[in-house]
């Protein structure tokens, strides 16, 4: 990899259009490429996240893990028709959500985001990942994609509000609930 990096820039976008990893050459406002850079704008805003977290904090191993899955799911846009992310990442996703929701207690009302600031930047990174899904699901009305990367994204949002509550919750800090009433003038 170290000899495809030695030059960063290359000029061959210049004229709009970027390279797939099949060799294609595509748009740089192509659905698949809006797929990628969704994709990899999550993984740094779970970078910044896990900066946020003491280094020996069980979460930062998690969302580690979910970094490389989502640098898998880049791949997977970059190369049509390949298939990085199954069954098993959502099942592991699923696991884990469980795992830490388990001690929550039942939400009665929505939440706004926010609490620490690690828990408002958890909730910009699943706001982030609403958005990556939305993109996918945009580009399989155009094109083949692996369904097993739309619910990856679905379960990773679900995920990533339960960390947001349970680092909201940390430390004795709270939960900001919604109030209906105070949303009116």
């Amino acid at each position: 990899m170290g000899n495809r990096l030695s030059k960063i820039y290359t000029r061959t976008g210049d004229d709009g259009s970027t390279g797939l990893a099949d060799g294609n050459r595509i748009a740089k406002n192509a659905q698949r490429v809006e797929a990628m850079g969704t994709a990899d704008e999550l993984n740094c805003h779970l970078g910044l996240l896990i900066e946020c977290l003491e280094s020996d904090d069980g979460l930062v191993e998690t969302l580690r893990r979910i970094q490389h899955h989502l640098f898998d799911l880049g791949g997977e846009f970059a190369i049509p028709g390949s298939h990085m992310i199954g069954d098993e990442h959502i099942e592991w996703l699923e696991a884990t959500l469980d795992q830490h929701n388990e001690d929550l207690p039942p939400l009665k009302n929505f939440i706004l985001p926010g609490g620490t600031p690690a828990a408002a930047q958890c909730h910009l990174a699943r706001s982030v990942c609403r958005r990556a899904e939305r993109v996918v699901v945009a580009l399989s009305h155009e094109d083949s994609i692996n369904a097993a990367s739309r619910q990856y994204l679905n379960r990773l949002s679900d995920l990533l509000f339960v960390v947001a509550r349970v680092l909201a919750r940390r430390g004795g800090g709270t939960e900001i609930l919604w109030e209906q009433k105070k949303s009116g003038l």
